[in-house]
């Protein structure tokens, strides 16, 4: 069985877009959506830049869950998208970039969530201890909100009319 352990953070300010060498982190773009499920098992088809991915999670335990993810083609993905995935859907760039022997994910959304940025570190397990780097702000692990399935049928552009 595959788990995933993995926290999530707002993000203070832009300083992680530059290294301490002056290089730009660079970007890969993001379009996912959601098969619909009967239950809080999360279906998700993502391309991610010119690789596609069908992933299934299961229900969240803590910062722990499970998760099955295969490559599928480009073109599977596209249709999938376009015909059988939830409306809207989670348009992002995930920029990557190392910070105290971690690897971070940093998510910038476009489209209905746009002006939400949030990082994300996985772990080995729960309670792995993590250095935050400077630009990392308030945990929202816990807040099913930033959870992406739910930014998909509440967009961050919704929530102060809710």
């Amino acid at each position: 069985m595959a788990l995933e352990v993995e926290r999530k953070f707002l993000v203070r300010d832009d300083s992680w877009r530059t290294l301490p060498d002056g290089t730009e982190v660079e970007g890969v773009p993001f379009r996912q959506g959601y098969l619909p499920t009967a239950d809080l098992t999360t279906v998700r088809v993502r391309l991610e830049g010119t690789r596609a991915r069908l992933t299934i999670k299961s229900k969240n335990q803590g910062l722990t869950r499970q998760e099955y993810e295969y490559a599928i083609p480009q073109q599977d993905a596209n249709e999938m998208l376009d015909t059988l995935c939830r409306q809207p859907q989670i348009e992002k760039t995930r920029y990557y970039r190392r910070e105290n022997g971690l690897l971070w994910e940093i998510d910038v959304f476009a489209g209905p969530n746009a002006g939400l940025v949030l990082a994300e570190v996985e772990l080995e397990h729960p309670d792995q201890e993590v250095r935050l780097p400077p630009w990392v702000g308030r945990e929202v692990s816990d807040d099913s909100r930033y959870f992406n399935v739910n930014l998909a049928r509440h967009p961050y552009s919704e929530w102060s009319l809710s």
